[in-house]
């Protein structure tokens, strides 16, 4: 069962802390409620805007920024122009080469996503980067974008009270969402995923890759996650399902 609505992005957030039993105003990435029901991300590289009809079918899509051979504002710009045609919400991602991305220089990273804050609904960043773009969080918050920071571990799943912690270091680095994927080699990381996701006291997205990725996908949204990325054409992550076909999964069994 999904967790039920979520601090906004950041309609009716305050400075105090929120009692975990209160009700939360909606998140929201751009016109896109979340928390009714999972929300399908495409995510899409930046040389693979041929397969943008595809991801124009997903509830939102994910420009992954980094990912093509001639990275820069001007690209990333005119990129966003054409996803913006689709009528979808656009999530902004920049991967840190440490991470899972393409970009090395942290100052050519937070210079793209600097250029093209007007362009997007959303962006992701790692927690490991917001120090170095405090501003930029900033920026995006007064701008009323959901503000995601993330986490990536392609050797392992932590244990619970690890991740637990990451999360709320995202938190405090100013996550409207904490987005979590780890490695699930094994049922047993999934099931941490798992506990993670119902435990946690703030939105999460969470996501395995490689061995139980695509398995992930499915059953922690109904653990609460709030997102579920699919390949609009080439995988941006190990284990990801084709977008069409976790929408398909979606449909069944979340229908509208």
């Amino acid at each position: 069962m999904l967790r039920g609505p979520a601090v906004s992005s950041r309609e009716g957030q305050g400075d105090e802390p929120r009692d975990r039993g209160s009700p939360r105003p909606a998140l929201r990435l751009g016109a896109l409620a979340l928390g009714d029901r999972p929300a399908v991300v495409a995510s899409i590289g930046l040389d693979d805007l041929a397969a943008e009809e595809i991801a124009a079918r997903a509830d939102a899509i994910e420009l992954r920024a980094d990912l093509t051979a001639h990275p820069g504002p001007e690209a990333t710009r005119a990129a966003l122009s054409r996803l913006r045609a689709t009528g979808r919400p656009i999530l902004l991602t920049v991967r840190a080469a440490r991470e899972g991305g393409q970009l090395a220089d942290d100052r050519q990273r937070l210079a793209i996503y600097r250029a093209c804050l007007t362009q997007a609904d959303g962006i992701d960043l790692e927690i490991a980067s917001a120090a170095l773009g405090a501003d930029l969080l900033c920026s995006a918050r007064q701008r009323g974008l959901l503000v995601i920071l993330s986490i990536h571990d392609f050797a392992t799943t932590p244990a619970r009270e690890v991740l637990l912690a990451r999360v709320a270091e995202g938190v405090r680095q100013g996550a409207d969402v904490v987005k979590i994927a780890t490695t699930t080699d094994s049922l047993a990381a999934v099931r941490i995923l798992m506990e993670v996701t119902l435990s946690a006291p703030h939105p999460v997205a969470t996501l395995g890759m490689g061995r139980f990725g695509a398995l992930s996908r499915i059953v922690l949204p109904a653990a609460g996650s709030l997102l579920t990325y699919g390949a609009a054409h080439r995988p941006t992550a190990p284990g990801q399902l084709p977008a069409l076909e976790l929408l398909a999964l979606r449909d069944k069994l979340w229908p509208a």
